[in-house]
């Protein structure tokens, strides 16, 4: 889904996860706010603190990781309700955030 997409069900309140899944050095750079942090490798342990009630939008910093997560949780752990962020973190503070700093 489109960094616009999203933007858009934030702004309507739908009821959605951002969950950020990169490094703690990577959030120190830049986040998007209001968004949940789970590294990616420690997502197995966490499970307990994912909904499986709402919809889950995942990102890393170009969308690959996510996209790997995105697919195991639906593969092993029955997740249907979650998105990916196309293009991460990156599109988007191309796409709109442009006071945003990227690496």
């Amino acid at each position: 889904m489109s960094p616009a997409e999203i933007q858009l069900k934030l702004e309507n309140k739908e009821d959605i996860l951002l969950l950020d899944i990169r490094e703690p050095d990577e959030i120190a750079i830049c986040q998007i706010e209001n968004s949940m942090h789970i590294p990616m490798m420690q997502i197995l342990n966490r499970l307990d603190d994912l909904p499986k009630d709402k919809p889950i939008v995942l990102y890393c910093h170009l969308g690959v990781r996510s996209t790997s997560v995105i697919n195991y949780l639906m593969s092993n752990n029955n997740y249907t309700n979650l998105i990916n962020l196309d293009g991460g973190i990156e599109n988007w503070a191309v796409s709109l955030d442009s006071s945003m700093q990227r690496y």
